[in-house]
């Protein structure tokens, strides 16, 4: 079976490795290079490393809208396309090219959490559950018909980094068991039920900007969908600081304002719109990362201060 694999971000890379191990991988597509870093130099994409290492041939467009980025995707005569986190839209032409159509590997249970960030999404809904499936693409987003799924339990200290590497590992395992049965003619393609679609829209860094009214459990559940990227972010004192791990209180009750800090053992909590907000490791404006006792060592005027909702 020739196999074209479309991905770029790190949750694509065990699919390609489960590929390459099992099929004949003819091609590799993925976003060109990003300026990374402080230096700003363009860095591959994971997906690119491993092509690189496995001297699959490579191709990286800027969109596929064009007819000459379809031409290197139809010259290597895919029978099935497997797309992975990719980030670019397939239009029609190239759904077309494989003759047993393009198969995406998406990291929710659909038609929940359709669109570019399923895994925050699910973590800040309050899912106990969510899951991978395997799906046959058509043009709209993540609305095609459904091959395979697989459900995965969210656990209660779940970020979207710990949540994604195993759905990344999980998918991986389902879109090699279901690929063969797919291009024999063993399964049935399942039409998604629109009426229960909701939407994982793109993360933009002002999405973790806090708001102190909101209830501790929500907050903490923001801490968790936001690590590693973009983390949510209060300011103290003019410096924006980063709340990396927390634990929500929600049945305590506090007279002082949202965003009041208070003692909490030996450590600190912030006072929310329900309940306090423990503090479990914090990150200052320049500073490196440290643990709530570690950062109040040098931050001995943090309690009883008032951090700032940086959401309008």
């Amino acid at each position: 079976m020739r196999v074209v694999f479309m991905g770029t971000p790190e949750f694509a890379v065990p699919t390609l490795e489960r590929l390459i191990e099992q099929f004949d991988v003819v091609g590799v597509v993925t976003r060109p290079d990003k300026p990374r870093g402080r230096s700003r130099a363009p860095l591959p994409s994971p997906v690119k490393e491993v092509a690189l290492a496995h001297n699959i041939p490579l191709f990286q467009p800027r969109t596929l809208r064009r007819p000459e980025n379809q031409e290197p995707i139809r010259a290597w005569k895919p029978d099935v396309i497997i797309v992975a986190a990719f980030g670019l839209i397939l239009p029609r032409e190239v759904l077309d090219i494989p003759p047993h159509g393009c198969v995406n590997v998406h990291a929710s249970l659909l038609p929940r959490w359709r669109g570019a960030a399923p895994v925050p999404a699910a973590i800040i809904a309050g899912d106990e559950v969510t899951g991978v499936t395997i799906m046959l693409m058509d043009e709209g987003v993540d609305t095609g018909p459904i091959l395979a799924q697989r459900p995965e339990p969210i656990r209660p200290d779940d970020t979207t980094a710990s949540l994604t590497a195993r759905l990344a590992v999980l998918g991986a395992e389902v879109l090699v068991e279901t690929l063969p049965r797919w291009v024999n003619g063993e399964i049935t393609p399942q039409p998604q039920d629109d009426a229960r679609a909701t939407y994982a829209p793109m993360i933009r860094k002002e999405d973790g900007f806090v708001d102190w009214n909101e209830p501790a459990d929500l907050l903490e559940r923001r801490v968790r969908a936001y690590y590693p990227w973009p983390t949510v972010m209060t300011r103290w004192r003019g410096k924006l600081l980063k709340i990396l791990r927390s634990r929500a209180h929600v049945d305590v009750e506090e007279g002082a304002s949202p965003g009041t800090v208070i003692g909490w053992g030996e450590g600190a909590a912030v006072v929310t719109g329900r309940g306090v907000l423990e503090l479990l490791e914090v990150q200052l404006e320049g500073k490196k990362a440290l643990d709530i006792a570690a950062f109040l060592r040098g931050a001995r005027n943090f309690i009883g201060s008032r951090l700032e909702s940086l959401k309008k």
